[in-house]
């Protein structure tokens, strides 16, 4: 009977974990990307805007529109700053499971190979045994025609 991997549970955990931190790598990297296309979106409406002033109310009306996007430009900056240490940290989350799980992934590894190593050693036992046994089978059956 194959014995299993003790640490198969443990493995499994770590697997998991690996898992869920590429998941939230995957939705981090995702976040961060979307940022960047907001503001290459924001600043290419804000070069859509007319610059030229007929009257003061227009005048007021572009100042107010160029305060708003600058706000919201130095809003996305943050975002995209906050999107990027989020992605980093997400990354490095994802290669400490990583890490955690290779090792295990190893040991299972090396646990199978001298699993399969045991086995193949006793299954030659057995042959050798056979083989012997026959051996001397033949050998007292030479010995008896040899007597009579």
């Amino acid at each position: 009977m194959a014995r299993t991997f003790p640490l198969a549970g443990l493995l499994r955990l770590r697997q998991i974990e690996k898992d869920h931190a590429a998941s939230d790598l995957a939705a981090a990297n995702a976040l961060r990307r979307d940022v960047g296309e907001r503001q290459v979106r924001a600043i290419a409406a804000l070069h859509a805007v007319p610059v030229e002033a007929i009257d003061a109310s227009t005048l007021f009306a572009l100042a107010a529109a160029r305060a708003s996007s600058r706000s919201m430009l130095a809003d996305l900056d943050a975002l995209a700053a906050k999107a990027e240490a989020e992605a980093a940290e997400a990354q490095e989350a994802f290669t400490e499971a990583k890490k955690r799980a290779v090792g295990l992934e190893k040991l299972e590894a090396r646990h199978a190979s001298e699993l399969a190593a045991s086995e193949l050693g006793a299954e030659q036992a057995a042959i050798d045994e056979i083989a012997t046994g026959a051996w001397q089978r033949d050998r007292s059956a030479d010995g008896r025609r040899s007597e009579a």
